[in-house]
């Protein structure tokens, strides 16, 4: 544990980050986050560079990098002398996915909408044993109009 003027237990961690006590282990044991100090009692004490640290995991989070993203991130934080256009690499492979995720949901959206709007037009209020959205479901194996 790096020292430091506080000595926070995983429960002030936790609450100061908005993060869960078990995340915040699995972080330590994938090596996101240093091993903790130990009290005597054997107590986890946390520094404020883990706090740092773990508020940077949970913004990567936020942003939906991949764990292996945030670890090649985190090396960047430990190695400050890399290029930052690493991180910048990174951020460009991610919102290739993240575009690609957009373009999904837009289809999967049309494809919903479609479904609610023939619905309303030709079976509500009916049985469900007539609902359209329920037996082309069961019938066709593709989402979102697929062909």
């Amino acid at each position: 544990m790096a020292s430091n003027s506080s000595a926070l237990t995983i429960g002030s961690l936790a609450r100061r980050t908005d993060c869960n006590v078990p995340t915040i282990r699995y972080y330590e044991q994938i090596g996101l986050l240093p091993k903790a100090g130990r009290r005597p009692s054997g107590h986890r004490v946390y520094s404020d560079a883990d706090l740092r640290r773990l508020t940077f995991i949970r913004r990567c989070r936020a942003f939906e990098f991949s764990i292996d993203q945030i670890r090649e991130l985190v090396g960047l934080i430990e190695h400050p002398e890399r290029d930052c256009n690493e991180a910048a690499g990174l951020a460009r492979v991610h919102l290739e996915t993240v575009r690609k995720k957009l373009v999904e949901l837009r289809a999967l959206e049309r494809g919903l909408s479609d479904y609610a709007r023939r619905c309303e037009a030709e079976c509500a209020g009916g049985p469900a044993r007539d609902c359209v959205m329920l037996e082309d479901f069961a019938v066709r194996p593709n989402c979102c109009g697929e062909a």
